[in-house]
């Protein structure tokens, strides 16, 4: 399977700190906001990623991660010239994308949970259909809401637009996977009112074709909007309780790059001794003293947990 970040707009609500710089960029604690999407795409065993952002930003996010080499990913990038709609992703990642399946994640979406690696982990071996992800939220009229069959709690039979009425306070998440059929739909898209090529248009014929799925993230879980400042700050005090209280770090991405046997103890110390003033560097370099003897890397172990 592939997988798209979609790393593109303005980020006009976040202005004046994005008027010279992407949102996915700006940090979220102690790293870009980027990793966080990133990391997603890493626990479920995606190695094979394509970065799409405007052409002011696409060179920033090149430099952050170069080929991706570093954490042992295949990193490709495309430019989206103006917003489209997020189904434009799979037009823009037609070549990209091949004869594979594919996995898209927005660059702004934060999630953690302790069972997150197995969940996507099993998304990831989709054959047929979609699998999205949703999240119980207090404000359901905001958001796309989950129909569901009454008979199947895991199967979609529609989904409504910011509802008067919602059917459910069940929100979906800006994490999906799709098998290879996407690509062709995506196509057929007609733009909507607001001149983009929607996501809920492709959602809505998987649902069409009785192919579509949804993985509710219950208690336990976390996922986190950005959308303003403030919600920045407190995704941003969430990380740090996290990493605080329990001495691992979220979305460290060279962590999970040792676990999963992606990389070998000496790059992960040749990363730590390149951040070694920082706290992040100096947790890079505990991870290898604690695992030396065991050596990800050096075993092709599959191995990981929640980072």
């Amino acid at each position: 399977m592939k997988g798209i970040i979609l790393a593109g707009g303005a980020g006009t609500r976040l202005y004046p700190a994005t008027l010279a710089c992407s949102k996915q960029m700006l940090p979220i604690y102690d790293k870009p906001m980027i990793y966080y999407p990133l990391s997603v795409l890493m626990l479920a065993g995606i190695r094979d990623i394509l970065i799409i952002s405007t052409p002011r930003d696409i060179t920033g996010f090149e430099e952050l991660f170069k080929d991706g080499h570093q954490l042992g990913l295949n990193l490709q990038y495309v430019v989206q010239q103006k917003p489209r709609g997020l189904a434009d992703a799979f037009i823009l990642g037609k070549e990209f994308i091949g004869n594979d399946n594919v996995c898209l994640i927005l660059g702004d979406n934060i999630f953690y949970g302790h069972d997150l690696t197995k969940m996507v982990q099993a998304s990831a071996q989709l054959k047929t259909g979609a699998e999205l992800y949703g999240f119980m939220v207090p404000n359901p009229k905001s958001f796309g809401v989950a129909v569901l069959d009454p008979n199947d709690p895991n199967k979609l039979i529609a989904i409504e637009e910011k509802p008067e009425v919602p059917k459910s306070n069940l929100a979906v998440t800006g994490l999906y996977f799709y098998d290879n059929d996407v690509v062709k739909i995506a196509e057929n898209v007609k733009p909507s009112a607001r001149g983009e090529i929607e996501i809920t248009s492709i959602n809505n014929e998987y649902i069409r074709r009785g192919k579509a799925k949804i993985n509710n993230l219950g208690r336990g879980f976390a996922w986190l909007d950005t959308g303003t400042h403030k919600n920045m700050l407190d995704a941003s005090h969430f990380i740090e309780m996290v990493q605080t209280r329990t001495g691992c770090y979220v979305a460290c991405l060279e962590e999970i790059a040792y676990r999963k046997g992606y990389i070998n103890g000496t790059q992960l110390l040749e990363a730590a001794e390149k951040q070694k003033s920082t706290d992040y560097g100096k947790y890079l370099r505990r991870i290898y003293e604690e695992n030396k003897n065991l050596d990800f890397g050096k075993q092709g172990t599959t191995r990981s947990r929640n980072a």
